[in-house]
């Protein structure tokens, strides 16, 4: 049953007094809590509460005399932390000189949480000091085994170990997604796509991809991502900021994963095998790239000529041929480049290093491929084989410079006359019967 008051309020009258009570308590609660708006109900289907607002407003407690009051209240473990609280009313609660209708002597306090705890959306909880806290940070947590993971970060501890390889973890739930990665199983499926994931925040950042969605919006321009880890790394292009530096050279990146590829360069380490061949890389990209020789796929087409290629930075250097851009250049000569790479190559005929020693002889080599070509003369082994006739070549270029007598091409053309020739050097001896 319930009653109304002058202000037009619903009381519930086994709950609330009638008569005005001296004082009552407002129990404090987390105002970012979203509230029921529906009728609370009884088990029998009687309405408790008209809905959680009106619950919440009479949670009140009569008291005569300033006694401390313990009670238990259990709520859900994302929202607070299942405690009991001792506090002396007049210390921890709010009192209120204000009348209130009822009809007892008291609240029946018990049949309230009782309540609450029959009602799964119901968050509540007192404002008191959180006992656990790390002694190292400052962080607090809802449990004591939540501070004790978050304790391994500082200690470096990690004690869940994977049977199949060397790796190890601080949570057995980081270990039992690793797990996955050696039986194949991928338990959440993307319900728009073939796709599947190990973990459900790789689902849920996938499923961005087919909405379009980056709700990481960088405050500093106008980018936006899909993952917050990729909006804080791109931050650091605004400020400069490396904190991952190698502890083998002078190197620093703005991201682990980057720092960890680099340190591959120094151990040798190249984790991906190729299953086709004897070939290993040290980044997944690389491999994938690889493994598309085996299979004669070239997904990225050039929109300026018939060309397609592997991977996309094949690409991308080879459209600089169609618009001549040679954005790396030398900073000690006027030379240009359009890779990278090749600028990288051209310092060293400035320093004169040859970091690349065969190990069968005493010659040296300034880029990695000429040393592997050379190898090739130690050990007899011609790669290039013409698809036409039998013969074989060290060099990729001679293998070109051979197909052509097949196909009788004569791609390089004397800009003073109308002959050709089917080598570049021919058409250069060509050229002096001009010059004289």
């Amino acid at each position: 049953m319930s009653r109304n008051n002058k202000s037009g309020d619903t009381y519930c009258s086994e709950l609330i007094l009638q008569k005005p009570m001296k004082q009552y308590i407002d129990m404090k609660v987390k105002e970012e809590i979203e509230l029921q708006e529906e009728p609370l109900l009884r088990e029998n289907g009687e309405v408790l509460f008209k809905d959680e607002f009106e619950f919440r407003e009479e949670l009140v407690l009569s008291h005569d005399a300033e006694i401390p009051v313990k009670e238990e209240i259990e709520v859900k473990e994302e929202s607070v932390l299942n405690h009991a609280v001792e506090m002396p009313i007049k210390d921890e609660i709010e009192l209120h000189e204000e009348p209130v209708l009822g009809q007892d002597d008291e609240i029946r306090v018990k049949e309230l949480t009782e309540f609450q705890k029959k009602q799964s959306t119901i968050h509540m909880t007192h404002i008191c000091d959180i006992p656990y806290q790390c002694n190292q940070c400052g962080k607090v947590f809802s449990k004591s085994s939540h501070l004790k993971t978050h304790q391994m970060t500082h200690t470096g501890e990690k004690p869940y170990q994977c049977k199949q390889c060397d790796k190890a973890f601080s949570q057995s739930s980081h270990l039992k997604t690793h797990q996955m990665i050696h039986t194949g199983e991928k338990p959440y499926q993307c319900n728009q796509c073939d796709k599947a994931f190990t973990n459900r925040s790789h689902l849920k950042t996938h499923h961005m991809t087919h909405t379009g969605e980056k709700p990481y919006q960088c405050n500093q321009c106008d980018k936006a991502f899909s993952k917050s880890n990729n909006l804080k790394t791109h931050k650091m292009t605004h400020n400069g900021e490396k904190p991952y530096q190698c502890n083998q050279c002078d190197k620093a990146f703005s991201q682990k994963s980057d720092l960890k590829k680099h340190l591959m360069r120094h151990t040798g380490e190249k984790p991906y095998q190729c299953n086709q061949c004897d070939k290993a890389f040290s980044k997944s990209s690389n491999l994938n790239s690889h493994q598309m020789t085996h299979t004669g796929e070239k997904p990225y087409q050039c929109n300026h000529c018939d060309m397609a290629f592997s991977n996309s930075s094949n690409l991308k250097s080879h459209q600089m041929t169609h618009t001549r851009e040679k954005p790396y250049q030398c900073n000690q000569c006027d030379k240009a480049f359009s890779q990278r790479g090749n600028l990288k190559t051209h310092h060293l005929t400035h320093t004169g290093e040859k970091p690349y020693q065969c190990n069968q002889c005493e010659k040296a080599f300034s880029q990695s491929r000429n040393l592997k070509r050379h190898q090739m003369t130690h050990t007899g082994e011609k790669p290039y084989q013409c698809n036409q006739c039998d013969k074989t070549f060290l060099k990729r270029s001679h293998l070109k410079t051979h197909e052509i007598t097949h196909t009788g091409e004569k791609p390089y053309q004397c800009n003073q006359c109308d002959k050709a020739f089917s080598k570049s050097s021919n058409l250069k001896k060509h050229k002096m019967t001009h010059t004289g």
